[in-house]
């Protein structure tokens, strides 16, 4: 059974920083892409970032990028995704998801997530 165990969300203040980590187990970790979606209150999810199978390659939404890094250890079973000058409109639900895809509008995530909340 795949299983997605997102952590590392919290409260901090505009221009703050985390890190969030997804331990990955029931599938081989090291053959997939992975990617960081998020969902904000009433609104749909939304891609975040990926990063193919052996972290060679990242890709990023342009609202993240330069912001946000992804990156993974596969000998871990775990992708991280740190946010670094954060904002407001970044406060969601962050999620872990294998693979990669184009629209995650109706995705239906694995793990709990882990909420972020942005605020002064």
């Amino acid at each position: 059974e795949v299983q997605l165990v997102e952590s590392g969300g919290g409260l901090v203040q505009p221009g703050g920083t985390l890190r969030l980590s997804c331990v990955a187990s029931g599938f081989h970790f090291d053959r997939y892409d992975m990617s960081w979606i998020r969902q904000a209150p009433g609104k749909p999810l939304d891609w975040v970032s990926s990063i193919n199978y052996h972290g060679g390659t990242t890709w990023y939404a342009d609202s993240v990028k330069g912001r946000f890094t992804i990156s993974r250890d596969n000998a871990k079973n775990t992708l991280y995704l740190e946010l670094n000058g954060l904002k407001t409109e970044d406060a969601a639900m962050y999620y872990c998801a294998r693979g990669r895809s184009d629209n995650y509008a109706n995705y239906k995530p694995i793990g709990q997530g882990t909420q972020v909340t942005v605020s002064s």
